[in-house]
């Protein structure tokens, strides 16, 4: 497969588009370290939400307040869930998990 060069304007676009999608996943991490939004409902507003349903899981925990990198991942290997998986790529079974962890 052959991928055609960009032009310089849609490589503005792309770019511009991109910065826009990271702006979003770190504005929802930021409010819930500040307990804002809960992850219920990030994971909520991801089913319709393209940008934030590319945040990783591992990423989505790690700014949840008291929990840090080897927490986070001890949570994903409890519940099953792959170190590079995305919410978008969460199961029905595996969200629900994360839910019912995460309120205990």
């Amino acid at each position: 497969m052959i991928i055609k060069p960009l032009t310089n304007e849609q490589r503005a676009e792309a770019r511009a588009k991109a910065n826009i999608s990271r702006a979003a996943r770190a504005a929802v991490k930021e409010d819930l370290k500040q307990r804002k939004i809960t992850v219920e409902e990030v994971l909520e507003r991801s089913k319709s939400d393209e940008a934030l349903s590319r945040l990783k899981v591992v990423d989505l925990l790690r700014s949840i307040p008291s929990i840090g990198e080897i927490k986070a991942e001890a949570i994903m290997a409890e519940l099953n869930i792959a170190s590079s998986r995305r919410l978008r790529g969460l199961g029905i079974h595996q969200r629900q998990a994360l839910i019912d962890y995460l309120n205990r």
